[in-house]
């Protein structure tokens, strides 16, 4: 493996130099968030977005985290890349207890840690399966605590599938580490945001883009049976991009890549961020 760039508590150095304590939270307890923040031509997409979800997510768990220190370790960690193209992982942890306890001491000093990798934004179709949505109750905070979504993702992967889309009692969420997207009767449609639903970065910046072309979108509760319907299916994130679904393996329906309006929103897309 080639050698990863990476910081921990404000030390850049190589990954594979960084040692972290088995008493840390990130480990005991998945008391800890993080961001993916991609950047193409040595730019960040979105960054002032990133940041603020960052900060968000660390309110909502009381890690007192400072966001200006964070936001510099993420720009050197882009600047440090060997390519143009790729993105940062970053992590703040609670930080170390001296024995594995619940609660929390406040006097706790956070972690964190990240690290940066090139990648290639390329389009990839998607096979996914239908699964129920077995994750904890506030997806909307982009914490570590994914046991749900590995879970759900490693049975698809034994379909040969790529990904998921989850449900709650029928109710569309999600998918494993992406929004869905899809379009019924000329709309696009996207389950609108709840605790169940991360903010996806990406889905925001679509959305956006897909008004600007005065193309119809709801957002808002749908089932499994307006999937069925779809002419069209997508996934959304800031690593897939707009990633088309060729096949649900677990639901009757036919899904077209080359639908007309997938393909203006994924156009509308790509020019914006990919140009």
């Amino acid at each position: 493996m080639d050698q990863i760039e990476g910081v921990f508590n404000g030390s850049f150095e190589l990954v594979e130099n960084i040692k972290i304590s088995p008493f840390s939270r990130a480990y005991t307890f998945s008391d800890s968030i993080y961001e993916v923040v991609p950047f193409y031509n040595s730019k960040a997409i979105a960054f002032d977005m990133h940041i603020k979800r960052l900060l968000r997510s660390s309110n909502e768990l009381s890690i007192a985290l400072d966001i200006e220190q964070a936001s510099k370790e993420i720009t050197q960690l882009i600047s440090s890349c060997s390519s143009e193209n790729g993105y940062v992982y970053y992590q703040v942890t609670r930080g170390q207890d001296i024995i594995r306890a619940h609660m929390y001491s406040k006097l706790m000093d956070i972690e964190t840690f990240g690290y940066v990798l090139p990648f290639s934004f390329k389009t990839k179709t998607l096979k996914v399966m239908i699964c129920e949505d077995i994750r904890w109750g506030r997806c909307d905070i982009k914490s570590t605590s994914l046991l749900g979504n590995v879970m759900q993702m490693n049975s698809a992967q034994t379909q040969d599938c790529d990904e998921v889309i989850m449900h709650k009692e029928n109710i569309l969420t999600e998918a494993g580490a992406s929004n869905l997207f899809f379009v019924k009767n000329g709309t696009v449609c996207t389950p609108g945001l709840s605790n169940n639903i991360l903010p996806g970065i990406t889905r925001a910046l679509l959305i956006k883009e897909i008004k600007k072309i005065n193309i119809p979108l709801i957002e808002g509760n749908f089932d499994l049976t307006d999937l069925s319907n779809a002419s069209s299916a997508w996934l959304s994130s800031s690593t897939k991009g707009l990633a088309p679904i060729t096949d649900i393996v677990n639901l009757e329906n036919t899904l077209d890549t080359q639908d007309p309006i997938y393909l203006k929103c994924k156009e509308a897309f790509d020019y914006k961020f990919f140009s």
